[in-house]
């Protein structure tokens, strides 16, 4: 792997390659670009070296403070003895100029630019050719000038012809190893490398940025005379393959150090066997060593925390990922005597600090596991028992093969890790697990809901529903009246006897139904839908939707695989109370054109279950949304249309693009109620008026939340009022400061 300067003397410029076909003439100077605002111009001639003023054209764009150096020529003639180089800022203006003035008055100097701007290896070949010997000094002083201020990706390759062509390479860099912490490993060989703080800036196609990189150098017995071998870590750099070169700034000045044309790169997860490699080889401050050696002791795709010589040991329950990186981690922490300082969640170079905003509750199979292990008998304590642990977190997913790990940061500054493998689900789904993993009665339960439950679902975004199949049965004219949308959720076991109610109500039975319904009951219940639809003379349209979901989701896929202006959504759950409703649905919306008009929704007592949402005040004089539940029907039957804050959209007839246009419905709800009224007040809001209609009634329960236990039924109801809270009082509070302000 070792390049010397021999095997690789053709890979800088040389005077000979770029010289040959330009030459600097008495009178005329030639231009290299460094940047966008800054000009190299070589000439022949005396121009005092230092701040020199210039000016360009006869001074009609004015004048401006150049650098100058200055030489005595290898070959001087009757015309020129003397060279020169200056940085001339040029302040972005274009480069067409053709004179330039050195100094001011009868002093000054004239020159005319060549016609072609020079590359820079080309110039930096003139240099040489003109300088000789004393070409290194002043591409020195130049390179300490152009490093000043902000080096961009143009200025600093300038800078690496100009350092090759004075020094050629200073060295080579043989490793590249990327790290799980963002920095990056370098090993190569130097002249001029010394161990300590060095200042250094890539080469490469990423923007370059100075900055300090810790040395520690080793011996090199295969290394050319006076060179030895070095180990540093770059804390911002690059991705290692965009890396070309590096300027550095050793002992002996600025320098440049190329990358080997056979340069091994090491992965985060290789990178820590190599540094231990060479590790106890190497000298250099304190502090560098030290960084050095916890780089080491990076994760390497292995757990480690089993072999610590303490009585830390650590496993993880569940992990589950949501979309956009959000995750709910849980699993237990046993760690009696406070060995570990630090825990973090990560993946690639980003991390979450868990142990900060974690939730404790009492794990006794933890303790009791440990019971009959000697070597943790002595650090047992019978009254600390909370060594399970709930956790939210938010950590990028850009690359989804990067490992996800915990790292444990002990007391003594050691680190220790264990690799997790996360489940990938829906916001809504891991929540359900997570919390029905829970005993209700735990003490714990209230915080692990406040603090890691609600923040997870707040962060979850909505995974929109998609359409696997459509299957007509029928003849099916979705524009010869607005289709009836019946979306069947989990907990809807049959719905024959809705279909048998529509096909015997003289105004639906003609009318086109969409049924939207999970793709797993789509499989099973197709062949008796069908029969179903042809027996009684209905006109069908089945939709398949991936994944499971309830009323709402099935709701939005239902209208997706329509095209018509309106349609009427009824949830498989419902069943009408009388006939004739569906035309008097249609028939108020004719008035009403591009609103939501909803029937009441009735208990089988003839008890109200719905009869609109309102927003009023609470006994703190703070505004929520409430709703008409319990009253007899016979006190909401006899009244007319009435506008209220939301509908329910189990039942109503709307505008087919309503929910598209309101954003779909959200992903951060467990149950249905919060859910649909999210939406309702979102489509109020976008301008959509909903209406309650008293004289249509429809007869239904409340949602059995799939047999779950009724501690767990009322969790999640209180986790999703606290959701529901938390994104609408502020939004409402606004609106109601607003309505009360005075003209």
């Amino acid at each position: 792997m070792l390049a010397t300067e021999q095997s690789l003397a053709n890979t800088g410029p040389t005077a000979g390659k770029h010289g040959a076909s330009r030459a600097i003439r008495s009178g005329r100077v030639i231009g290299c670009r460094i940047d966008e605002e800054n000009l190299l111009v070589l000439g022949l001639g005396r121009v005092t070296a230092g701040e020199v003023l210039v000016g360009f054209d006869g001074d009609q764009v004015g004048t401006r403070s150049s650098f100058v150096c200055e030489w005595r020529l290898t070959a001087p003639s009757a015309r020129a003895k003397h060279g020169f180089a200056a940085l001339v800022p040029t302040g972005g203006m274009d480069l067409a100029m053709t004179t330039i003035r050195f100094g001011e008055g009868e002093t000054g100097s004239r020159y005319i630019f060549a016609p072609r701007l020079a590359s820079a290896e080309e110039a930096a070949a003139l240099m040489v050719e003109s300088a000789g010997s004393q070409s290194a000094t002043i591409i020195d002083r130049l390179v300490d000038v152009l490093m000043v201020g902000d080096v961009d990706r143009r200025r600093i390759r300038v800078i690496a012809a100009l350092l090759q062509a004075a020094h050629a390479n200073d060295g080579f860099v043989e490793l590249i190893g990327e790290t799980h912490d963002g920095a990056t490993f370098l090993q190569g060989w130097s002249h001029s490398m010394a161990p300590g703080p060095c200042r250094v800036s890539v080469v490469g196609n990423a923007l370059p940025a100075l900055e300090e990189c810790g040395i520690a150098v080793f011996p090199r017995p295969d290394a050319p005379d006076g060179a030895s071998g070095f180990v540093g870590l770059l804390e911002a750099a690059p991705p290692a393959r965009t890396i070309e070169g590096l300027v550095i700034q050793g002992r002996a000045g600025w320098r440049y150090v190329g990358i080997h044309p056979r340069k091994r790169i090491a992965g985060p997860l290789e990178t820590p066997e190599h540094i231990r490699s060479i590790l106890l080889r190497t000298h250099g401050a304190p502090d560098v060593l030290f960084s050095l050696r916890a780089a080491a002791n990076s994760f390497e795709g292995k757990e480690t925390i089993s072999g610590l010589p303490y009585p830390v040991r650590m496993e993880i329950d569940n992990t589950f990922e949501a979309d956009r990186g959000n995750l709910l981690v849980s699993g237990w922490l046993y760690d009696p005597d406070g060995h570990v300082a630090m825990v973090r969640l990560r993946r690639g170079d980003a991390a979450a600090r868990l142990d900060e905003r974690w939730t404790r509750l009492d794990r006794p199979d933890v303790t009791d596991s440990f019971d009959d292990q000697q070597q943790f008998a002595a650090s047992l304590h019978g009254e600390h028992l909370s060594y399970g642990f709930i956790a939210q977190a938010q950590l990028p997913n850009e690359d989804p093969g990067a490992p996800l790990y915990f790292e444990l940061t002990l007391r003594d500054s050691r680190r220790a890790f264990l690799p997790v493998k996360q489940t990938r689900v829906s916001g809504r789904l891991a929540a359900l697990r997570q919390i029905g993993s829970i005993d209700p009665a735990n003490c714990a339960l209230p915080a692990i809901v406040d603090i890691q439950i609600v923040p997870f679902l707040r962060e979850s975004g909505r995974s929109a529903p998609a359409i696997d199949t459509i299957l007509d049965v029928g003849s099916f004219d979705q524009e010869s009246s607005p289709p009836i949308v019946i979306a069947v959720g989990q907990s809807e076991e049959d719905i024959a006897p809705l279909l048998a109610l529509l096909a015997l109500d003289p105004q639906t039975r003609s009318v086109p139904i969409a049924i939207a319904m999970p793709a797993d009951r789509f499989r099973r219940q197709t062949a008796r839908l069908r029969e179903l639809a042809r027996f009684y003379r209905l006109s069908a349209r089945l939709v398949s939707v991936k994944g499971t979901g309830d009323f709402y989701d099935m709701l939005e896929a239902g209208t997706q695989a329509l095209s018509c202006e309106t349609v009427v959504s009824l949830s498989a759950s419902l069943i009408p109370r009388g006939a004739g409703w569906y035309g008097k649905l249609v028939g108020t919306t004719a008035s009403l054109r591009g609103s939501i008009v909803s029937p009441v929704l009735v208990y089988e007592d003839d008890s109200v279950r719905w009869a609109g949402s309102w927003i009023d005040d609470d006994d703190c004089h703070q505004p929520v949304v409430g709703r008409y539940a319990g009253y007899p029907l016979k006190a909401v039957s006899d009244m007319k249309l009435t506008q209220i804050a939301a509908a329910s959209l189990e039942c109503c007839i709307m505008p087919r693009d309503a929910l598209s246009r309101a954003g779909g419905f959200s992903g951060g709800y467990l149950g249905a109620r919060e859910k649909g009224l999210d939406l309702g007040l979102r489509l109020s809001r976008s301008g959509i008026d909903s209406y309650l209609l008293p004289s249509v009634q429809m007869w239904g329960c409340d949602d059995p939340r799939n047999g779950d236990s009724p501690a767990l039924a009322a969790l999640v109801e209180e986790i999703d009022r606290k959701i529901f809270k938390s994104q609408w009082a502020p939004v409402l509070a606004v609106e109601k400061h607003l309505e009360r302000r005075p003209a």
